[in-house]
């Protein structure tokens, strides 16, 4: 797909959905011969996104007969609102995939304006008007409590409300899976999710297990 920061959203998405699609069609299966009872679809950090928006997306498109049978997520990016769960505050610092790297290639998927990048920094990007998304990835009520050690939750700090304006993506269930609203992940394939301990992303996994877990998959 093609890549930020020279194209952003949805650009990525809309490559891998068609492909996946056009794979679906019953003339594509039968001319590979596939067993259309056995496809699955997986990804890792940006590709778990992906594999998972796509399977999102396939759910609830009535031109779509063939169903997705199980979505496998590695290490995925799931949300962009939250950027200080437990994860991203104890791996912050860590080689590969730092905070700083993470919240850059968040930013660059929506624009290359370096304000948008500073709010998200601060997490101070959502405005108080979209408050009610939080409740998708409140982490003191999504991760076990192992995983929430010492850390306390506290209420998310609004910022400016024109990021959201300028950059709608933002709030995208495509973009974050994760804000999807309970009833539509209701009928989502088997999902298998691997998550690192050590990892910025990891609550992100284990928020959406338990969110899928909570809708019956």
């Amino acid at each position: 797909y093609r890549l930020a920061p020279k194209f952003h959203f949805p650009a990525q998405f809309d490559d891998v959905y068609i492909v996946v699609k056009f794979f679906l069609q019953q003339s594509t299966l039968k001319k590979y011969s596939v067993d259309a009872n056995r496809i699955a679809v997986s990804g890792d950090s940006a590709g778990g996104n992906l594999a998972a928006a796509v399977t999102q997306e396939l759910l609830h498109d009535p031109e779509v007969k063939v169903k997705l049978k199980i979505q496998a997520l590695i290490y995925p990016v799931l949300q962009s609102l939250d950027l200080n769960t437990p994860s991203y505050r104890e791996n912050g610092n860590m080689p590969i995939l730092s905070r700083t790297l993470m919240v850059r290639f968040w930013s660059e998927y929506f624009t290359t304006d370096q304000k948008l990048f500073e709010a998200m920094f601060t997490n101070r990007h959502m405005p108080s008007q979209e408050a009610h998304l939080f409740k998708f990835i409140n982490w003191s009520t999504l991760l076990p409590d192992s995983l929430k050690n010492h850390h306390i939750y506290h209420k998310p700090q609004y910022g400016d409300p024109s990021f959201v304006k300028k950059y709608p993506a933002i709030l995208d269930t495509r973009v974050s899976p994760l804000l999807t609203e309970d009833d539509k992940l209701k009928g989502l394939p088997l999902t298998y999710v691997i998550t690192c301990m050590y990892d910025v992303l990891r609550d992100d996994g284990f928020m959406y297990v338990s969110r899928l877990r909570q809708a019956g998959v």
